[in-house]
């Protein structure tokens, strides 16, 4: 694909006025006379593609596109004079005379003369000067149109825009609207909005996107190329954690260790037994726990700690896991090999009580629009109920274990269970199809972003997986350094933009790794015993709280905002302490 330049000083080529410039800008069609014809300009080399001269330390930024991409911000800024002036002093045109010339063409409506300047660029690319071509052409058809030359249009259409073979589909809608008694009607519906000529403006904004940018520069180009190096280095930065820290085009960016939750500022202390779960609300405002005691407890997130709201007390076995409901109002509470019960959240009355006589319930999830619950039971079935209990659907077979995970992705398709030890279903339950992650391991639990594109599997060899679960699955990366032996250790995407991997670990730490490098960058003391489940706040990137044997839920923040929590002896009526870091 050939390219197009000038090597004409910029004082002696054609090109477009300021006034002009500031009317492209705002979409307008330009009516002034067109200084010399196109027919005999043939495209010429532009010093870009030949020149050795570069700019920067590293030797790979040409000079004659550096300043190009310059003189394009500038103009597409307003700064009409400063852009006209960077030409002019350095002798590189921003566009060569013939794209100038069809520049002008274009806004002035030449379009039998703009196609001919074209095929003078010098393209190699018969698919690009085609579907250049015909959308020339079509402004044309649309145009003649709308000025009522209902033959002329009909003559474009078959002798010009349909030769080219590009669209078949566009040039029978086209031919539609020959047709069309309401295309010349002065009010148009909605529907029919599409039908207007567009502005030769946003054409040719559209040829520019389609044409080689040696040609014609993208609009944008230079704020991309900025952004671009500003995200990478945000991505790169591995302690990247806050919406407030903001970027600089004056030095690079850099984040601190001080970025990630690793103070303990709260000690929880209500529950009397192993805590085995918890987590946060959709809207951070909440964080639910559940443990070997047979309660779970709802704690509300305030801006000073977590102070306990509610502590529900009905089931009669150990509690193995908790489920925030679409709009966090409710609450559904899994017993192991139980029932599942559904709670109010403002009041924590006990709203129904999901149960199968001579099954138990291992797992429990919602639908995404809140009408439904799903749930994992004992004989390897799943089951969809309505709220007030009634029993839409059950899958039965291998679908899940007795000690199980269940998800279900945000658009409500697919539920997401261990099926077998070494095996996660993903059955679409519309279409009833199957896919399956596979593992060489025992999985013990899965968690599954907040996008639904990706699931972190748990293994019993110490090792997570993380698993792009879009189309096939792919295995995408492997975090190691906790420690697991005997029990089930969960883990949990968090961070902004969910860019961390946290876990617990029998080691009695809360272990954190970067989610893209793969490094480990915090392990945190603090818990006596293994920590089972951890939770990062959805609404807060730094808050993160860790569930243990210890019988303890500790919430962790930021060093410097441990200042701001006064510390506190324990509250033994909600069982909350308060603390710098100790134990």
């Amino acid at each position: 694909m050939g390219g197009v330049e000038d090597d004409e000083p910029a004082s002696k080529r054609m090109k477009l006025s300021s006034e002009e410039l500031r009317r492209l800008s705002n979409g307008s069609t330009i009516k002034e006379t067109v200084v010399g014809s196109s027919g005999d300009l043939m495209a010429r080399p532009l010093q870009s593609e030949g020149g050795e001269e570069v700019v920067g330390s590293k030797g790979v930024i040409k000079k004659v596109e550096f300043v190009r991409i310059i003189a394009k911000a500038l103009y597409s800024l307003g700064y009409i004079k400063s852009g006209a002036r960077l030409e002019e002093e350095s002798g590189i045109p921003l566009h060569s005379s013939v794209v100038n010339v069809f520049m002008r063409q274009i806004l002035e409506g030449n379009w039998d003369e703009s196609v001919v300047t074209l095929h003078n660029f010098g393209l190699t690319d018969e698919k690009t000067i085609k579907s250049a071509s015909f959308l020339i052409l079509e402004q044309k058809f649309l145009e003649l149109l709308d000025e009522e030359k209902v033959m002329d249009a009909l003559k474009t259409l078959r002798t010009e825009i349909a030769p080219l073979s590009v669209d078949n589909s566009r040039v029978r809608e086209l031919s539609s609207y020959i047709v069309s008694p309401s295309y010349g009607s002065s009010v148009r519906s909605p529907k029919q909005d599409t039908l207007r000529a567009r502005s030769r403006s946003k054409l040719l904004e559209e040829l520019q996107k389609l044409l080689p940018p040696t040609v014609m520069i993208p609009e944008g180009r230079l704020e991309h190329l900025v952004e671009q190096a500003l995200v990478l280095q945000r991505d790169a930065c591995m302690f990247h954690n806050s919406l407030d820290k903001e970027m600089s085009l004056y030095s690079d960016h850099h984040c601190g260790r001080d970025q990630i939750p690793s103070q303990a500022l709260q000690i929880l202390q209500a529950h009397t037994d192993e805590v085995w779960f918890l987590k946060f609300s959709h809207d951070g405002k909440y964080l639910a726990s559940s443990s070997n005691d047979q309660s779970a407890i709802i704690w509300e997130v305030h801006e000073t700690g977590l102070s306990l709201k509610h502590k529900l007390s009905s089931h009669d076995k150990p509690l193995s896991s908790v489920s925030w409901s679409p709009n966090d109002h409710q609450l559904l509470t899994c017993g192991a090999e139980e029932v599942i019960r559904r709670w109010d959240v403002s009041s924590g009355e006990c709203l129904h009580v999901y149960e199968k006589t001579g099954l138990g319930m291992v797992s429990c999830g919602w639908s995404p629009d809140g009408k439904w619950i799903f749930s994992g039971l004992n004989d390897k079935s799943i089951c969809m109920w309505e709220l007030d209990g009634k029993e839409l659907e059950c899958w039965k077979g291998q679908r899940t274990l007795k000690i199980s995970d269940l998800e279900i992705t945000g658009d409500g398709k697919h539920i997401i269970s261990i099926c077998r030890e070494t095996e996660i279903l993903l059955l679409d339950r519309e279409a009833k199809v199957e896919r399956f992650i596979e593992e060489d391991q025992p999985i013990t639990s899965f968690s599954l972003s907040r996008d639904s594109r990706f699931l972190l599997v748990n293994l019993l060899n110490q090792e997570i997986h993380l698993w792009n679960i879009e189309g096939d699955p792919k295995l995408v990366s492997k975090y190691r350094g906790h420690k697991r032996t005997r029990f089930i250790i969960r883990s949990c995407f968090g961070g902004l933009d969910e860019s961390f991997i946290a876990s617990g670990s029998e080691d009695s730490l809360v272990y954190i790794w970067h989610r893209g490098t793969r490094e480990l960058i915090e392990s945190l003391p603090g818990h006596s015993g293994a920590v089972n489940c951890v939770s990062w706040n959805p609404a807060n990137p730094h808050m993160l709280a860790s569930a243990s044997d210890d019988r303890t839920i500790r919430i962790w923040g930021l060093n410097n905002l441990s200042r701001s929590v006064k510390q506190k002896e324990p509250h033994h009526s909600n069982g909350i302490h308060y603390c710098n870091g100790g134990t």
